[in-house]
């Protein structure tokens, strides 16, 4: 059964299409993916892509997937020394990838930035991979 960290703008991409994950795919995300989530969805009401009541029934949706969420110690630990180790500006990034790296077979990100971050680090894949 692969199990896939995902990030925000992955996690609304499935959500706001409704899109049904493959039966045997497990998800996992750092518990900021939630709030990273509702930031994106907030600066979208802001810019006028998006009504807020939109915003926040997709918000609910995120909340209904089934991921586990994780913040614990041991990957709060490894994103402080990944980002020390590459110079990375805050432990944003390295929570995705720390996560991938103890409980993924492979990160999922549609973030750009967080992919060129975790190239080489943990292996990638696609977001259409978690499809059913």
């Amino acid at each position: 059964m692969p199990r896939y960290a995902i990030d925000a703008p992955t996690l609304l991409w499935l959500v706001d299409e409704h899109r049904p994950l493959a039966r045997d795919v497990q998800l996992v995300a750092p518990k900021s993916v939630l709030v990273d989530g509702l930031d994106m969805l907030l600066a979208a009401v802001r810019a006028g892509r998006r009504e807020r009541s939109d915003a926040l029934d997709a918000h609910t949706r995120m909340t209904e997937t089934k991921i586990r969420l994780l913040g614990d110690r041991v990957s709060r630990r490894r994103a402080w020394d990944l980002a020390l180790q590459h110079g990375w500006s805050g432990v944003r990034t390295g929570e995705y990838v720390a996560v991938a790296q103890l409980q993924a077979d492979a990160l999922v990100a549609s973030d750009p930035d967080l992919r060129a971050a975790a190239d080489g680090l943990v292996p990638l894949a696609d977001p259409t991979d978690l499809l059913g």
